[in-house]
């Protein structure tokens, strides 16, 4: 269940107050990480789509990075359990619109709910953003490699969803970057909280297998530890 963060106890207190109360209190970080041996990792799979992958893995490191699941209610800190995403989707027509999906920590099952989620969106067609804040929003966009970027946001709303985007792939030296932009509420958290984020994000797309074998070890146990009992 969702809880609300002590705030009287949060060595974070004075920096929340002062940062809450600014007409413009996100900032946003822009960087390039290398998703070379994640396309690797994807080749032998066409079947996969490489966006979503990017996407499972970004949401997964919000998932544990837990000031990505702060949002604000009025003058208190909810703590979500589990967080979502959703992003943009381009149509034939070159408009786009929002498609959902669930966080699943198995890749398999969230690569095919995702996609599931991409299809339907695109067969519904229609433009349908949906307020629940239970995630994080993205956007891609695979024809630039920017180097800044900023969203679009509703100062009047009580908004402090993290916001990711994601640019098109370059090639430099064999490797490829891609750029990903970070934007996140300065009340909730600071550029510790973002640069651990693309740390671990990096960490994981430079060895993506290890990370998904060591989760369905991990499954595996608790399914034979459960089978003992």
């Amino acid at each position: 269940m969702p809880r609300y963060l002590d705030i009287a106890n949060w060595p974070r207190r004075d920096t929340f107050e002062f940062f809450r109360g600014y007409d413009k209190p996100f900032f946003n970080i822009c960087t390039s990480i290398d998703v070379t041996n994640l396309l690797a990792f994807l080749k032998p799979r066409p079947d996969l789509s490489v966006s979503l992958a990017y996407h499972y893995f970004a949401l997964r490191v919000a998932n544990e990075i837990e000031p990505f699941r702060y949002r604000l209610r009025g003058n208190e800190v909810l703590i979500h359990d589990v967080i979502h995403a959703g992003t943009t989707v381009l149509l034939p027509n070159e408009s786009f619109i929002m498609a959902y999906f669930d966080y699943e920590p198995d890749f398999e099952k969230f690569m095919n709910a995702a996609a599931r989620s991409v299809a339907d969106a695109r067969a519904q067609g229609k433009f349908d953003p949906k307020p629940e804040d239970d995630a994080i929003h993205c956007t891609v966009l695979p024809w630039i490699s920017f180097t800044s970027f900023s969203h679009a946001r509703n100062f009047g709303r009580d908004d402090s969803v993290p916001k990711l985007a994601f640019g098109g792939f370059t090639e430099q030296h064999g490797q490829t970057g891609m750029p990903l932009s970070v934007e996140v509420h300065h009340a909730l958290m600071d550029g510790l909280h973002v640069g651990r984020y693309i740390a671990r994000l990096q960490e994981m797309l430079l060895t993506p297998e290890k990370f998904l074998s060591a989760h369905r070890a991990s499954a595996s146990a608790a399914h034979d530890d459960n089978a003992r009992h």
